[in-house]
């Protein structure tokens, strides 16, 4: 059983470092620790921006007021996130009226210490046969930081 014991304990330290080790590459990517939460909440066709804008919202009075001018139109609206934002942000990219059915996402660039840079791309959606006027948005949750947040449009 002690031969056992020990053969075991050998391939639980070596699983251990082969997965530390992966985590350390990963974060080390790029030169910086990549560890933000980036979730998607809310993406739809309509945001009633008239121009393509990409907005950071860190009060409760904000977001409300982002939610009122989008579901000016809408009838039941779509429900406000409870976002606690002591701990949390709220980034939202609206790309402006468009007619092909595409949706804008975000992505983590690049991120610093000091800085991140989100990347703002358009995305062709499931419903890309519908050729209407649309100016969709989307409504992203991460952890509250004090990096400077800078936006860059994709290519």
């Amino acid at each position: 059983m002690n031969h056992i014991a020990k053969k075991s304990f050998v391939v639980f330290a070596f699983l251990l470092v082969a997965c530390n080790g992966q985590k350390r590459a990963t974060a080390k990517e790029g030169g910086a620790e990549q560890q933000t939460d980036f979730e998607l909440l809310v993406s739809d066709s309509y945001s009633g921006a008239e121009n393509s804008e990409t907005m950071v919202i860190t009060s409760t009075k904000a977001l409300v007021s982002f939610f009122a001018q989008i579901n000016k139109t809408r009838k039941p609206g779509l429900p406000v996130p409870d976002i606690d934002f002591e701990k949390e942000m709220i980034i939202v990219t609206c790309s402006g009226p468009r007619n092909d059915g595409s949706l804008p996402v975000l992505k983590i660039k690049e991120e610093t210490t000091s800085e991140m840079v989100l990347l703002s791309a358009l995305k062709s959606s499931k419903d890309a046969q519908f050729q209407g006027l649309t100016s969709p948005f989307s409504l992203y949750k991460m952890p509250l930081t004090d990096k400077e947040i800078v936006f860059e449009a994709a290519q």
